[in-house]
């Protein structure tokens, strides 16, 4: 059963790689729409229990219609997967059985023009999953230096023209403000060549995701969440991530590798100091990347990679 509000990526790969099962406790940390917390649920009936966390009040809202029919065995919360560890205290939960992290901005957020995430209608350039408080791509497009535009651009976007849109974003606001999603888009698009206007992907594309990165922290959160929630994994546990651009995904990799292998002591010590364990085991070498068939009928599919180790 999937929603309107978001339509979940690689549905079936995603519980397979949780190993759902009656009676366990999994943790959503990017519920959504409830689309993958629908099917943990079902798959985990008749006493299993879902944590679901968003920052999102809008997700929190649609999960709560949509699992309704869960009663109890569903916990929703509003929040940060970045503190899921203390999520899992406050409701006594002290380790679960699975941990899934679907990255990136929902279908809801890109198609809600008010929420600025998206250059396909001219809305203000906000871009916070939580909009309550904090800075907004506005506030950074505005009031940030050349440097700290161009870091977060090229950084976040690896954008290669980061110095050149940085500096017609700079000569915009001398004028006035930039505060609209197609004011950004215009700017952008009228700084590169005409060859790179039309191409498959849009212009903005890269500096739109560096933004919302730098605006809702989220390298940095994906970093935290990882490391803690394998400490609250129970033995056999499963963690899947799924990211939709490749510094999500490089995050992903290389901190389950390194929990596989555990030391961190350069090579030429002869014994460990670190006293650094092993506590994963890497499930998927390789991302698992969805259909052709999904890809069809869903296009946001084609970008996605789903990792999974295991605790150990």
């Amino acid at each position: 059963m999937t929603s309107p509000f978001h339509k979940p990526v690689m549905l079936k790969e995603v519980i397979d790689s949780l190993n759902c099962k009656p009676g366990r406790v999994f943790l959503d940390g990017t519920v959504g729409g409830g689309g993958h917390a629908y099917e943990i649920l079902t798959k985990t009936a008749p006493d299993g229990i879902l944590v679901g966390i968003d920052f999102d009040d809008d997700a929190i809202h649609e999960t709560h219609q949509k699992l309704k029919i869960f009663g109890d065995r569903k916990l929703l919360v509003k929040g940060n997967f970045a503190n899921l560890k203390k999520i899992l205290t406050d409701l006594q939960i002290e380790k679960v059985d699975g941990i899934l992290l679907d990255l990136g901005v929902s279908s809801h957020q890109l198609e809600t023009p008010g929420r600025g995430f998206s250059f396909s209608a001219d809305a203000p350039l906000d871009m916070r999953m939580d909009q309550i408080g904090g800075l907004s791509a506005c506030d950074l497009v505005n009031d940030l230096s050349e440097k700290e535009l161009v870091k977060i651009v090229r950084d976040y976007g690896e954008e290669v023209r980061a110095r050149r849109i940085v500096r017609a974003i700079l000569a915009k606001r001398k004028v006035s403000p930039v505060r609209t999603t197609g004011e950004l888009a215009r700017i952008i698009v009228g700084v590169l060549p005409y060859h790179l206007r039309r191409g498959r992907i849009h212009p903005a594309t890269r500096t739109f995701q560096a933004l919302r990165i730098a605006v809702n922290d989220e390298l940095a959160n994906l970093h935290k969440a990882i490391n803690d929630g394998i400490d609250v994994l129970n033995k056999g546990g499963r963690f899947s991530v799924i990211s939709f651009h490749s510094l999500e995904d490089r995050i992903t990799k290389n901190l389950f590798r390194s929990w596989e292998k555990g030391c961190v002591c350069p090579p030429d010590f002869p014994i460990c100091v670190c006293n650094r364990k092993s506590k994963l085991k890497v499930l998927t070498r390789k991302p698992v990347t969805s259909g052709e068939v999904e890809i069809n009928s869903n296009p946001r599919a084609r970008s996605a990679k789903l990792r999974t180790a295991m605790r150990i």
